[in-house]
C-alpha cells in the first residue's frame, strides 16, 4: 500500500491534465484558430442599448425580435435607465454570468465598457457593437453593425441645416452625452466641414448635451432659444434630442423663426412634421439594423460567418451584406423625411 502522501501525489498527477484542459477551454476566442468554436445548441442573444425609454433603440429591438424569430434564436434586451458612461457595465457582467451566446451593445462609453466586453469574449461570448462603434477600442468587440456610412453623416446633417436656413445663419447642436462615440464622430465631421467654403455661411454657436434624457434635452433646447435670439436652427442628431427641440420650438411658438432638424424616427416626429414645426429630418432604418445584427450574430455563433474585410454574408430579407474595414457592416443609406413621404414609414 502506498503511503498517504504518495496517494495524494498520484491523485493530483491524474487530475492535472483534466484541470489544464478545463483551463484551456476558457481561452479568449481570438486565441482559437478560425475564431469562435461553432455552437451546437440554442443561440441566446441579448441586446444592451444605451438606455431605456428611447424609441430609436426600441425600433432596433423590434428588428432583433424579427430576425431572431426567423432564426429560432432566443432574444432578450436589458438596459440601464440612464446613458451614463459606466451604466452598461453591470448589465454586461450579468450576461457573462448567465452565459449567453452573444452580446450586442450600443456603447455609451467605449473606454468604460471595454474591459467588461473583453471579459465576455474571453468566455467565448460573441460581442457585436450596434449603431455606434468603439473608436480606438476595436478589440472590445468582434464586429460592428452601423446604420449607414457615418463618414457622411456630419455633412448630410449640415446639408439639411443649410437648406433649411438658406445657407447662412447661426445654428446649434443638441447632442446626447459628452462621450457618445457616434455623436462625437458626427460632430467632429460637422466641425471639419464648416471650415470649407461650401458651409462658410453657417455659424455653430453652441453644442448642448441632453444626455438622451427627454427632460434634460428639453431644458437644453429651451436654453438655446433663450440664449441665442438670432438662432436659426437646432440640429439634434439624436432621436431624443430632436423631439425635445421640436417640443421647445412648438411651445415657444418659434417655428417660423427657428428650424429643427436632425435624426429621429418617423413615428416620433410625425406630428411635428404635420403641424409644420419640423420641415425635414433624416434617419436610416433602425429596425433593419437590428434585423441585420440578428443574422450576423447567428452566423458568427454558429461558425458560418467569420468577420473579415470583403467577406459577404446573407442577411435574411435584406439580401447580402459585406464587411468593410475593421469588420464594420453598413445597413443602408439614410432617408430624408418630410410631409410628402413621412406617412409611408412606420417605425
Amino acid at each position: 500500500m502506498l503511503p498517504p502522501y504518495r496517494v495524494r501525489l498520484f491523485v493530483i498527477a491524474a487530475l492535472l491534465p483534466a484541470a489544464l484542459a478545463a483551463g484551456c477551454s476558457k481561452r479568449s476566442p481570438q486565441a482559437i484558430a478560425g475564431g469562435h468554436k461553432a455552437a451546437t445548441g440554442p443561440v441566446t442573444v441579448v441586446y444592451i442599448p444605451k438606455n431605456t425609454g428611447n424609441p430609436y433603440f426600441d425600433s432596433i429591438v423590434q428588428g432583433f425580435k424579427k430576425g431572431c424569430g426567423e432564426l429560432h434564436d432566443t432574444f432578450t434586451t436589458v438596459a440601464p435607465a440612464t446613458a451614463d458612461a459606466a451604466s452598461q457595465i453591470p448589465f454586461i457582467q450579468d450576461q457573462v454570468q448567465r452565459g449567453v451566446s452573444a452580446i450586442a451593445i450600443s456603447p455609451n462609453s467605449p473606454d468604460a465598457i471595454k474591459p467588461a466586453l473583453k471579459q465576455a469574449m474571453a468566455q467565448g461570448i460573441v460581442v457585436v457593437a450596434v449603431n455606434g462603434d468603439m473608436p480606438g477600442s476595436e478589440d472590445g468587440r468582434e464586429a460592428c453593425v452601423l446604420p449607414m456610412d457615418f463618414g457622411i453623416t456630419g455633412t448630410s446633417q449640415l446639408d439639411l441645416v443649410s437648406g433649411l436656413i438658406g445657407g447662412k445663419g447661426d445654428f446649434a447642436i443638441l447632442s446626447a452625452t459628452t462621450d457618445a462615440p457616434d455623436q462625437n464622430t458626427w460632430i467632429a465631421s460637422m466641425k471639419a466641414a464648416l471650415k470649407t467654403p461650401k458651409y462658410a455661411g453657417l455659424h455653430l454657436v453652441q453644442i448642448a448635451y441632453g444626455n438622451d434624457d427627454p427632460q434634460k434635452s428639453l431644458t437644453e433646447a429651451q436654453g438655446l432659444l433663450t440664449q441665442f435670439p438670432n438662432l436659426k436652427c437646432i440640429d439634434a442628431p439624436t432621436s431624443v434630442g430632436i423631439a425635445a427641440a421640436a417640443q421647445a420650438v412648438e411651445v415657444a411658438n418659434a417655428a417660423g423663426r427657428v428650424q429643427v432638424t436632425g435624426l429621429g424616427t418617423p413615428n416620433q416626429m410625425r406630428r411635428f412634421v404635420k403641424d409644420g414645426t419640423v420641415k425635414k429630418f433624416a434617419l436610416w432604418s433602425p429596425f433593419d439594423e437590428g434585423y441585420l445584427a440578428a443574422y450576423l450574430i447567428h452566423g458568427m455563433v454558429k461558425g458560418a460567418i467569420k468577420p473579415g474585410a470583403g467577406v459577404s454574408f446573407p442577411a435574411g430579407t435584406l439580401g447580402n451584406r459585406q464587411f468593410g474595414a475593421k469588420n464594420v457592416v453598413v445597413t443602408g443609406p439614410p432617408l430624408v423625411f418630410d410631409a410628402s413621404n413621412i406617412d409611408k414609414y412606420h417605425f
